[in-house]
């Protein structure tokens, strides 16, 4: 994008500036912005600045002809309104800083979380086949502490999480799929016990996979077809498993055996329809297939981004999955759910990072400014600054700058902090 360096005096309301200083040097809360006042120009003029750069492509007018002479800086009126106004931005940017660092202190906070919860996961799971009364018991720890939390929350930040490491996807896509179907039940009033049965299910629905040749799970070409059928083998694989803890509740094995049927019977393994397929496994069958076609993990079929895969399955799927539980999933992610690269009103690429369940329509945005250091990058509140989401981008559309700052997840996985006033700057 062509950038025009013109003197501080052509500038005009409608011209999109970037300033040739560091983000901490000035009182505007980003380096690059649209201007909209006059006042923005007055303050730019008393930052002793010479002369900032213009992006044509992102301005709603151009800058003042060169032959149109402005005062020079030392005749400008300093009048004690700009004065204020910069005080004023200065104090509101200081106070934007501060809310910054506690969102970060809250994501670190869930981050925390989420890998404590992952190491417990981790090690129920390898325990199942030689310890499997300890494996549950741990199990039904874990369910109970998430599900407290939840219960206490009066909102919840469903915050994006690190990538997973290489060889531990079965443990990423137990937890997310445990996490957001607990969420979801709490979201349609679902019971207490309701929630717990939901993620004892899911954190075991797809252990029957440990039964499957790792050369069918890692393999990117499509499966053949007796390896499919091998492969649709893993629900049974999973009751088995559990069959050695009789402990296990009853209710979470169907949910585990039936998690990959359809409602128009074109599911496996039984070929099951709607009327034989009760509520929680087909809000836990909505999450797995969501979870899934962010992240397949054979057959050669690509990744996508979360906010195509909603939209798909709210197209294509409905016959397949429940509806309304489609339609609680997009209202609990948003429509740009945590993990989606977008562009902003104000031309702006940015990453997704928190949606408030009170507050979807306005996520948390981590956005690209080569002006701020990475670690130091803002992530801003869209209704705060007045900002909307124009597009979904690709990440492996990005330039490779913007890529590398931003960072898009290869593994989307969500985690929640029930803390108040976590949602951003």
């Amino acid at each position: 994008m062509a950038e025009l360096r013109i003197s501080v005096d052509r500038l005009q309301i409608g011209n999109y500036i970037k300033l040739p200083l560091s983000w901490r040097d000035h009182p505007f809360l980003l380096s690059s912005f649209l201007l909209k006042k006059e006042e923005q120009i007055q303050l730019i003029r008393q930052l002793g600045l010479k002369f900032v750069f213009i992006i044509p492509e992102k301005s709603e007018a151009p800058p003042k002809p060169a032959e149109i002479l402005e005062l020079p800086q030392s005749d400008i009126d300093l009048n004690d309104e700009i004065s204020s106004l910069q005080e004023k931005m200065q104090s509101e940017k200081a106070e934007r800083i501060e809310k910054l660092k506690e969102y970060r202190r809250s994501l670190q906070r869930t981050e925390q979380s989420f890998n404590r919860s992952l190491a417990q996961m981790r090690a129920l799971i390898n325990k199942l086949q030689t310890r499997p009364l300890n494996a549950i018991r741990e199990a039904h720890e874990l369910v109970d502490d998430i599900t407290k939390q939840m219960m206490q929350a009066d909102q919840m930040v469903l915050h994006l999480m690190s990538d997973s490491p290489e060889g531990e996807s079965l443990y990423y896509h137990s937890l997310n799929v445990a996490m957001l179907s607990m969420l979801l039940a709490k979201q349609c009033g679902k019971s207490e016990e309701e929630i717990k049965l939901l993620g004892m299910a899911a954190i075991f629905h797809d252990i029957g996979k440990i039964k499957i040749p790792s050369q069918i799970l890692r393999k990117t070409e499509p499966l053949t077809k007796p390896e499919e059928n091998l492969y649709k083998l893993h629900p049974r694989y999973s009751l088995a498993l559990l069959d050695l803890a009789q402990e296990f509740p009853t209710q979470a094995k169907g949910m585990i055996l039936k998690h990959h049927e359809r409602l128009d019977g074109s599911g496996y393994p039984e070929g099951l329809k709607a009327s034989q397929l009760d509520d929680l496994t087909q809000l836990m069958s909505v999450i797995d297939e969501y979870d899934s076609l962010c992240h397949p993990q054979m057959g050669g079929k690509a990744a996508a981004t979360p906010h195509t895969v909603l939209s798909f399955m709210f197209k294509h799927k409905t016959k397949q999955l429940n509806k309304d539980y489609i339609g609680l999933l997009i209202k609990h992610l948003g429509i740009y759910p945590p993990g989606s690269v977008v562009e902003l009103s104000n031309g702006q690429v940015g990453l997704v990072m928190s949606v408030n369940s009170q507050r979807l329509l306005y996520p948390a945005v981590q956005v690209y400014d080569p002006a701020v250091p990475r670690n130091e990058a803002a992530i801003i509140d869209l209704e705060n600054m007045n900002l909307s989401i124009k597009r979904v981008l690709l990440p492996s559309r990005l330039p490779q700058e913007i890529f590398d700052y931003l960072s898009p997840r290869t593994r989307i996985s969500y985690f929640f902090d029930s803390s108040n006033g976590a949602n951003g700057s």
